[in-house]
């Protein structure tokens, strides 16, 4: 009873509710700090209304330099340092040194590619063999996001996901973050986790759901003028609505195939100059556009 009622300051802020098996430990450090700082700020506001009425200048006409003889300021200080210091050496830092260093067994984990770009989240997962497949820059396009090799055995059974990840509860999930465009911040509030993404590095963060439902993925970096937009879900599911979700996009990507490079469209014209329009950039130019045209004969007498 007592612990619900602190949290009620996390909730106050506007602080979901957590939904990751490590969340608590984040929260019971939030909610101290939360009502330290309101202590702090209701003790030295009446400390300068105070001040105000009794050093006032009705009383006081003449300045008094010799200053405060009591040392109960300096305990009070020093009583604040040491507080500060015990949350952050105690807890902050342990809490922290966990989540970074003792990521869970990777056979046991799910692992996901979440990788941000203006002003979406693309997730690649390995799909049933548990590899994933080759990525290559030169290959991304519109259809091809993440840029897999198509004649990698490995990528043939991948799974690319716009904006929405499922996974399962009660089952750690090991998220590695990167970019294609520019530093975005991969955060899930509900989780307790959060992680930039930096181009041309993979980093990874881990969290453990506990409750299931769907949750918001935002991009905590200013990323551009859509930063605003870049948003995602998370859904956690069962172990069985999550088989089943991966079953479903497994067979529609199968059902999926991209269109070769040069295929077009039918009833769409080959690219290329054509007479009464304008040669693309990089064709080969002619003296006299005319010229290839042969000249039409005179009339027979």
């Amino acid at each position: 009873m007592i612990n619900l009622h602190l949290a009620l300051i996390n909730e106050f802020l506007g602080q979901p509710p957590n939904a990751s098996e490590h969340g608590f430990q984040i929260d019971h450090i939030l909610e101290f700090s939360h009502w330290f700082m309101g202590a702090l700020f209701v003790g030295w506001s009446a400390f300068f209304v105070y001040v105000l009425i009794r050093f006032r200048r009705s009383r006081h006409p003449v300045a008094d330099h010799e200053g405060v003889k009591s040392g109960i300021s300096t305990h009070l200080e020093f009583a604040v340092v040491l507080i500060e210091a015990v949350l952050l050496v105690g807890f902050a830092i342990p809490l922290w040194a966990k989540q970074v260093n003792q990521f869970p067994d990777a056979k046991d984990a799910l692992l996901v590619h979440a990788v941000g770009q203006q002003f979406n989240w693309n997730f690649h997962l390995p799909g049933p063999d548990g590899q994933f497949g080759k990525r290559d820059l030169s290959l991304v396009s519109n259809s091809n996001p993440l840029g897999l090799d198509p004649n990698s055995a490995e990528s043939k059974d991948d799974l690319v996901v716009l904006g929405e990840l499922h996974v399962p509860v009660n089952r750690a999930v090991i998220v590695e973050t990167s970019s294609k465009d520019v530093i975005h911040n991969f955060a899930l509030p509900s989780m307790r986790v959060a992680q930039d993404a930096i181009p041309g590095t993979i980093i990874p963060l881990w969290f453990t759901p506990i409750k299931t439902g769907t949750y918001e993925i935002v991009c905590g970096q200013l990323c551009g003028l859509g930063h605003y937009s870049m948003k995602g879900s998370l859904v956690v599911d069962t172990p069985e609505d999550f088989q089943a979700w991966l079953k479903e996009r497994v067979e529609l990507a199968g059902t999926q195939s991209a269109p070769a490079p040069l295929d077009r469209p039918e009833g769409e014209p080959d690219p290329g100059p054509r007479q009464g329009t304008v040669a693309p950039p990089g064709a080969p130019k002619t003296a006299d556009p005319s010229a290839s045209v042969p000249p039409t004969p005179p009339p027979e007498h």
